[in-house]
């Protein structure tokens, strides 16, 4: 024998944590960074943030892992600020500088008319450092290689886009924005509109969906605090679905839905759902209009 502690089993531990990501670590390496913490059986995130952004990153544990993607679609708000006169490789400061302008002649007046042009429906053209793949193959690949292939623009939704301060040359702005918007793209189109480039040079994420930053925990607080402590912080797996309507089921029917079957129900709502019996999350469903519920995503253990 070695002497070594065997390590402990992991937990079965389910519920959604809201995370204050911190400025250098991956996504990945966050996820993992709590389900240690936790010793959880299984963990993962609602949407990465890169390496250099912070913020919010809601990290699903148990059966919450099932409900992660309902949070991909969702609308997202931000915090930035873009560097003027410079631009980079990747638009943001992980990149090799690209080109210098000098910044002049831009007041709060000439950015707010900028801005403007990029509120509502826009088309934004994914960068080359991103996951987005071409030909099966990741577009950050092709950048590594030095080869620049053409890629369509995608419709994006700007919902609000509000400058917070100009000081010199650093342009701070807070942005509500759709899925598929990259915000580094967002500060080099918008230093492109003012004539002298941009980069971006931090950004913090402060909501997804209905989930806020202001209700977060970082990593360090996390580690200071007791299992039971951490446990206490998390949100039910429901936290997820709360913009779903909510259908409850009675004893009947919630044990026939927990088995996966097809149900004939009276209710006022259509569409996705919530299901619930008693006060129990049995899962999500599609509600037809013909009252058909067609189970989706089934909770197996209580959350």
């Amino acid at each position: 024998m070695d002497g070594r502690q065997p390590r402990a089993a992991r937990q079965a531990i389910s519920g959604v944590l809201l995370l204050d990501k911190p400025e250098g670590l991956s996504s990945n390496t966050t996820v993992q960074k709590v389900r240690r913490l936790f010793n959880a059986q299984k963990a993962g995130h609602t949407g990465t943030l890169d390496p250099f952004a912070t913020g919010l990153l809601p990290i699903c544990l148990g059966e919450a892992t099932k409900f992660s993607a309902d949070l991909l679609d969702a609308d997202k708000t931000y915090e930035a600020i873009a560097q003027l006169g410079v631009t980079t490789t990747t638009g943001d400061t992980e990149g090799e500088v690209l080109e210098r302008l000098p910044v002049v002649n831009i007041d709060a007046t000439a950015v707010a008319s900028v801005l403007q042009k990029f509120r509502g429906p826009i088309q934004q053209i994914p960068p080359m450092h991103s996951a987005l793949k071409r030909d099966g193959i990741a577009l950050y690949e092709y950048a590594r290689k030095g080869i620049e292939v053409e890629h369509a623009p995608r419709d994006i939704q700007i919902h609000a886009l509000e400058l917070l301060a100009l000081e010199h040359d650093q342009l701070k702005f807070r942005v509500c924005c759709s899925k598929g918007t990259y915000v580094r793209v967002l500060a080099e189109d918008i230093g492109a509109a003012l004539g002298c480039g941009a980069h971006l040079i931090a950004l913090r994420r402060l909501q997804v969906g209905p989930l806020l930053l202001e209700q977060g925990v970082t990593l360090e607080q996390l580690a200071q605090l007791s299992a039971a402590e951490r446990v206490h912080l998390l949100h039910p797996v429901d936290h997820l679905l709360q913009t779903l309507p909510r259908l409850d089921l009675d004893d009947a029917y919630a044990a026939r839905f927990r088995q996966g079957q097809r149900l004939m129900v009276t209710a006022n709502v259509s569409g996705r759902v919530r299901v619930y019996g008693g006060d129990r999350l049995l899962g999500s469903a599609l509600l037809e209009e013909s009252g058909r519920l067609q189970p989706e995503r089934l909770v197996v253990e209580a959350a």
